[in-house]
């Protein structure tokens, strides 16, 4: 069983400029529903945090660049805050932080600092301390997925226990990949999907199942990141490591997302636009 994740926040966010020069991109917030079924808004991140600590995860780590103050003084409880609301007669409002904090409250979490962007690779790398040679997840803290049917890391933990995997991958169909990593897949008798090789950032459209940032990893993903070279960007691709994972023949296996799962993230402005049209449509449709 996975109990420990890494969540990745410290990039720079400079296509959300100027927004995201003092507020953390992970803290724009899109819509979601409260205790009593009404619509709020939340910070993207803390939906991220919350579905982790509903499938089981106690032990965090997040990872943060310069600048990212906020995310950090957000997930620390102010209970003077919430007792000001309840004078204030605004016990809805208290409530939901307090619901919030309860989760604060029951998990430990560190805080990691990327002093400069050296890429998604490297700041898995920065955590490698805090997994203690456990399986554990990454997420970016700029994309979520909300599920119809069973939960996502439920369906990406049982792939990762039942093919003894290395890695897991979460992979979807998009028709222009390019902006992403990319994985060359082969379809196994439990109809799980082994990867054969994946690149990052393609110049070319060799596949179109683009890799999502939802992992589950055991250390060897570790040892990888601390040998490889810098790649697209001049920065460490976590992508270059799973690489180097199947190069060693180690298993690494992916999962399609399935047609009732909802990605949003929140990189862009159109794709944060989306986010909130989304969001809002999602858990409009049954008030």
């Amino acid at each position: 069983m996975v109990s420990r994740a890494i969540i990745t926040a410290a990039g720079l966010g400079t296509r959300l400029l100027p927004t995201s020069k003092e507020l953390p991109k992970e803290m724009l917030a899109i819509f979601a529903k409260n205790h009593n079924g009404n619509i709020i808004l939340k910070p993207l991140l803390q939906i991220i945090y919350e579905q982790l600590f509903d499938f089981g995860i106690r032990d965090f780590c997040f990872v943060v660049g310069r600048g990212k103050r906020a995310i950090e003084d957000h997930f620390t409880p102010d209970w003077d805050f919430v007792k000001k609301l309840k004078e204030k007669g605004k016990n809805t409002l208290a409530y939901e932080l307090e619901l919030f904090y309860d989760r604060i409250q029951k998990s430990n979490i560190i805080w990691i600092n990327q002093p400069e962007p050296r890429g998604f690779g490297h700041a898995v790398l920065m955590a490698k301390p805090f997994i203690k040679d456990e399986p554990f997840i990454v997420c970016a803290g700029d994309t979520v997925i909300f599920h119809e049917n069973e939960p996502l890391l439920k369906r990406l933990e049982r792939m990762y226990e039942e093919m003894a995997a290395n890695a897991a991958l979460l992979l979807q169909y998009v028709e222009d990949p390019r902006q992403y990593g990319v994985a060359i897949v082969e379809r196994t008798n439990k109809n799980y999907l082994k990867v054969k090789s994946v690149i990052e950032k393609p110049a070319q459209i060799i596949s179109n199942l683009a890799i999502m940032p939802y992992y589950i990893f055991d250390k060897n993903i570790m040892d990888k990141l601390e040998k490889i070279e810098p790649g697209i960007g001049n920065e460490i691709q976590l992508t270059d490591a799973i690489q180097a994972l199947i190069d060693d023949d180690l298993k690494v296996f992916a999962l399609e997302l399935d047609k009732g799962d909802l990605r949003l993230d929140i990189g862009t402005p159109e794709t944060y636009w989306e986010a909130l049209k989304l969001s809002y449509e999602r858990n409009n449709k049954t008030l």
